[in-house]
């Protein structure tokens, strides 16, 4: 089936499936307090911290965090210290979110991330190629890097499950409340942005409380010192807690 017509006209698919702009069950095994049945996570299940991701391929913010920021995160995943779960939203273009979804899963478990990560660096070649009319290629090459033949490929996007199975996490991301990527729940709560108290600019915050650590307020900004700096104010005081 032509990919245009398949991927391209999803949004009419999808039987009035509202998406969002651009701009929260108990634990089995191998999953966290944090977790639900279908996510895609990484790292020790026994980490302090899960941090909870909204994010979609088609956004260019969410592209622009795993530039910037996910590098920092993926050293405390790899020592341990965080847990990355990532849930799937159809934000940005979304046919493009769509077909991209779709292909990462359509590829070996273990193999998820790693298209996730290749579309993210294809963000802005995908986007140049949707305007000249040429996605199809675009994605094509994508997937032809990360393993699949071009019958693989379109056998991916023709299948009627992998395409329930995005717009379900879709549907279960706005049940969640989430409104926009990218998003962020650090132990089951959202990481939100409030007028710092002197009007100087935005600052994160959890449970309407501005993150304060010996540095001052942590401002919102989507970078990798940030975000460390999350991580480590947020073990801290989970040590604080526990009488570390």
């Amino acid at each position: 089936m032509i990919f245009t017509r398949r991927i391209f006209s999803i949004a009419a698919m999808a039987g009035g499936l509202a998406l969002a702009a651009c701009g929260d069950g108990g634990a089995s095994d191998g999953r966290t307090e944090f977790e639900r049945e279908g996510d895609f996570a990484k790292g020790s299940s026994d980490a302090p911290i899960t941090i909870v991701e909204y994010a979609s391929t088609a956004c260019p913010h969410c592209a622009s965090f795993h530039e910037q920021a996910m590098p920092r995160v993926e050293d405390y995943v790899e020592s341990g210290d965080v847990r990355l779960v990532f849930r799937e939203m159809i934000t940005g273009q979304p046919q493009l979110a769509v077909a991209g979804f779709m292909l990462a899963r359509c590829a070996p478990e273990d193999r998820y991330f790693d298209v996730i990560d290749l579309l993210f660096e294809q963000q802005e070649a995908l986007f140049t190629a949707m305007q000249q009319g040429e996605a199809q290629a675009q994605f094509r090459n994508i997937a032809r890097s990360a393993g699949f033949s071009d019958e693989e490929f379109q056998s991916c996007l023709s299948n009627e499950e992998v395409l329930q199975a995005v717009q379900d996490a879709h549907a279960r991301a706005q049940e969640d409340g989430v409104t926009g990527t990218p998003a962020f729940f650090f132990n089951g709560v959202k990481l939100d942005t409030e007028r710092a108290g002197d009007g100087s600019g935005l600052v994160f915050a959890m449970n309407g409380q501005p993150l304060e650590d010996e540095e001052g307020v942590i401002p919102a900004a989507f970078d990798g010192d940030t975000f460390e700096r999350i991580i480590l104010h947020l073990s801290d005081r989970a040590e604080s807690a526990n009488g570390g």
